[in-house]
């Protein structure tokens, strides 16, 4: 039994505290990883059936990628669709899972941060805890969060860290305690991160071969951990590969087959974010979505049935932002903006969203 930080379970209003045990659940995570099937076979499927076998309801999920970067957009929008309920989701930031909180799809929330810089401030959110209508069940930073899925991967109970001291997020965070460092005898007081388990993650990465090999290229941030730390595993390909192409390209192979139950062939999956060297975030939807569907309740309820229940799939999504249009500019644009393509009087200038001024145009 987890000996959770009482300060933060009354700071929280958490009396029930079984809904805390499963992320720190060392013995059913272990019990999970070793009667999962590891051997080297097919795990090819449909995005439809990813969701459906392996995202079940009052599931944890994890956030990856980060926040509009390699992000698996289109799975969650098919989790919305598919009409999971009661979902934890833990990430950094809660962007991507603030607007399934409208459709009852996540009920709790293991908070970050909510936003997206510069493209606008998301009311939802904020409205929707307001309204009981989510309940934060701990609060981190983004190194503590990543130093629990680290300690997962590695096999340990937690870490002792330097992270979140002198900050008030240990007074709402009911996993974490501080602590004297053990391995002192003067006053040296450390903060314990336990080990992170969730239930599923979903990862959007370049390349996948039909076992579940993965690769990325640029920032892999939480997600070589959260491979080995989550019971579940779906990743979620731009396109998939011979083995032997990974084998011998192999930079950026961060994700070992034996973690992954599914691998799904999605191109534009991280669609409207960005996937590095392919394509760049739609700045022009992500403003849109903060500055009018973060509005209202009912603005998020419009936009949403346009962009993900009016939409069976990428193609739809991409088709809505500008097809082939779109798909050309936002490749120059990453490509430019990474330096692989001429940047020399390129024009980095937009058509911006305002709130009465919608021209519908999104590259």
């Amino acid at each position: 039994m987890y000996n959770y930080n009482g300060e933060a379970l009354k700071n929280l209003r958490i009396d029930d505290t079984s809904i805390l045990d499963r992320l720190v659940d060392f013995e059913s995570a272990r019990k999970a990883h070793l009667t999962k099937d590891h051997s080297k076979r097919d795990k090819r499927m449909s995005l439809t059936e990813a969701i459906a076998e392996f995202v079940k309801d009052d599931d944890i999920c994890t956030d990856s990628g980060f926040a509009y970067v390699r992000t698996p957009h289109q799975a969650y929008f098919e989790i919305m669709r598919q009409g999971k309920k009661n979902l934890q989701f833990i990430g950094s930031p809660n962007t991507n899972h603030s607007y399934m909180i409208n459709f009852g799809v996540c009920r709790y929330s293991h908070n970050s941060y909510v936003g997206a810089e510069m493209r606008g401030t998301d009311r939802n959110y904020s409205r929707n805890l307001k309204e009981g209508k989510v309940k934060i069940l701990s609060e981190w930073s983004h190194g503590s969060m990543a130093q629990g899925f680290k300690a997962a991967q590695l096999g340990m109970p937690g870490v002792f860290s330097k992270q979140l001291l002198g900050s008030d997020i240990v007074r709402y965070n009911p996993y974490v305690k501080v602590m004297q460092n053990p391995g002192r005898k003067d006053h040296d007081p450390v903060v314990f991160i336990p080990a992170l388990y969730p239930d599923v993650t979903i990862i959007h990465v370049h390349a996948a071969d039909r076992y579940g090999n993965a690769r990325v290229y640029g920032p892999t941030v939480n997600d070589a951990a959260l491979a080995a730390a989550a019971r579940k595993v779906i990743i979620t390909a731009e396109e998939i590969v011979p083995e032997i192409d990974i084998r011998y390209n192999n930079k950026g192979v961060i994700i070992p087959f034996m973690y992954v139950d599914a691998v799904v062939e999605l191109p534009f999956g991280a669609v409207p974010g960005n996937m590095p060297g392919l394509y760049y975030w739609s700045r022009q939807w992500w403003e849109k979505f903060l500055r009018y569907g973060t509005l209202s309740e009912e603005n998020l309820r419009s936009f949403m049935e346009y962009w993900i229940f009016d939409c069976k799939d990428q193609f739809d999504f991409v088709n809505k932002l500008g097809g082939a249009k779109w798909i050309a500019a936002a490749r120059r644009l990453t490509k430019t903006v990474e330096y692989d393509n001429e940047d020399a009087g390129y024009d980095y200038s937009y058509e911006e969203y305002r709130p009465g001024h919608d021209t519908g145009i999104y590259y």
